[in-house]
């Protein structure tokens, strides 16, 4: 590519710093994002100066979306891949997005046991008196959990 013709698609694309403007997201996360392979820059200068095209705005505003639901960075990297190789990405995304369900049904199964646990103490311990401050105990309440 010529000089001219790199000067030319330069003009065309947007630099990291337009990126980040255009999207919210802080120019090192952009930097980061490529280095998980989430981002790739369209051309890259001889002076090392990022280009990126109006693509790159979607696919950033896709990541953000992503977190939004969730998604952790390496899910993100996995629907990408997916999507880069040609395959439609929804039944992966649906797929996790099943999993996830499942977790925070396991999650507030867990909670919700906790919660009584704790219900039960505050019961318990409503109508204790309070410690002597002379003991060594720091606080008989706690120190009598089984």
């Amino acid at each position: 590519m010529t000089k001219l013709e790199t000067e030319s698609l330069e003009q065309q694309l947007l630099k990291i710093g337009e990126l980040a403007k255009q999207t919210g997201v802080a120019v090192g996360t952009l930097r980061y994002y490529e280095s998980l392979g989430l981002l790739e820059p369209a051309l890259r200068s001889s002076s090392g100066y990022r280009y990126y095209t109006a693509d790159a705005t979607r696919q950033v505003q896709f990541i953000k979306k992503a977190q939004r639901l969730n998604f952790s960075l390496q899910e993100i990297q996995q629907i990408l891949v997916s999507r880069r190789q040609g395959v439609t990405a929804c039944p992966l995304v649906q797929e996790l997005l099943s999993s996830k369900i499942d977790f925070l049904e396991e999650e507030i199964q867990r909670m919700s046991a906790f919660k009584a646990e704790l219900e039960a103490y505050k019961k318990l311990w409503t109508n204790r008196a309070s410690d002597n401050p002379d003991r060594d105990q720091i606080c008989s309440l706690i120190e009598g959990v089984q």
